[in-house]
């Protein structure tokens, strides 16, 4: 399940590359909403629904589906962007991203979107939902259901007190199937995660709070995709993935500054924006020529 073959690593950096290019459009339209997150976050998602995830676009709500809940729902862009990439819905309706009346609002909500496992915007939450959907599954169906349940949750987030609670909890239940996923990008709103609350060092505390740790570059689709094949592998206890990441990713511009965590860019900045990215799309062909 984790090896990726050299013409496999390609579909997924040009795809990732798509929907770069996807998010930056959607912000220029909506005029608000979050960059940095989930432009870093772009790859992690890219392997998650081309390659790690077991779902049915057609069919949303099959049963043995696996379950993703987005925690950090202020980066709702690339969840969206990577969702109308994978068939969810038509990319064209992107542009409706925060508009009145859409279904794409500025956090995930889930009365508009059913496919979603969860709605989401107050950080510190997802890790405890997918805790619960992950024992629910436990008592319904026993140790070995084969479905995965993955939580992606932001840095900052951590600051949070009861997602320790939840990590905690996950621990004592062993809940072998649970994979977080923490977006490891050293900004949040207010700054640089070590200056607002240093959470630094985070392998040794998810290892003393019983979990499967993984440190690897969220950049790195091999290095990804050998991580969920290791956590898979694991049944005696959860397991957390730390992906490090480049705010702002594929953007020198907007590249490790928390300025731009939860703007938008204008029409200068996206077409500037644009052009790096569609550039780095023709480099990405041609390399694996």
């Amino acid at each position: 399940m984790h090896y990726l073959s050299d013409e496999k690593v390609k579909f997924l950096e040009e795809k990732a590359n798509d929907i770069r290019q996807s998010i930056i459009e959607m912000l220029l339209e909506a005029k608000s909403g979050h960059t940095a997150g989930p432009l870093g976050m772009a790859d992690v998602f890219t392997l998650l629904y081309f390659h790690a995830l077991k779902y049915d676009p057609k069919n949303p709500n099959q049963e043995d589906r696996d379950r993703l809940v987005l925690s950090n729902g202020h980066i709702c862009p690339v969840l969206y962007a990577t969702m109308a990439h994978a068939g969810y819905m038509p990319v064209e309706e992107l542009k409706t991203l925060r508009k009145f009346g859409s279904r794409l609002q500025g956090h995930p909500h889930r009365e508009f979107m059913p496919w979603l496992e969860s709605s989401s915007g107050p950080l510190g939450s997802g890790l405890s939902q997918t805790v619960g959907m992950a024992l629910a599954e436990r008592i319904d169906k026993g140790r070995m259901s084969e479905k995965t349940f993955y939580c992606l949750t932001g840095d900052g987030e951590l600051d949070e007190g009861n997602n320790w609670e939840a990590i905690m909890l996950a621990s004592k239940e062993k809940l072998h199937n649970l994979i977080a996923i923490v977006d490891r990008n050293n900004i949040q709103i207010d700054g640089y995660t070590e200056d607002v609350m240093p959470i630094s060092p985070l392998v040794e505390k998810w290892e003393a709070f019983g979990w499967h740790v993984q440190d690897v570059d969220g950049h790195n689709f091999e290095m990804l995709a050998e991580a969920i094949g290791k956590a898979k592998s694991v049944y005696d206890r959860p397991s957390v993935i730390i992906a490090n990441t480049i705010p702002g990713k594929g953007v020198k511009e907007f590249q490790w500054d928390p300025a731009w965590h939860g703007k938008a860019p204008n029409k200068e900045e996206a077409d500037m924006a644009l052009k790096e990215l569609r550039t780095l799309g023709g480099q990405i062909r041609s390399e694996h020529e």
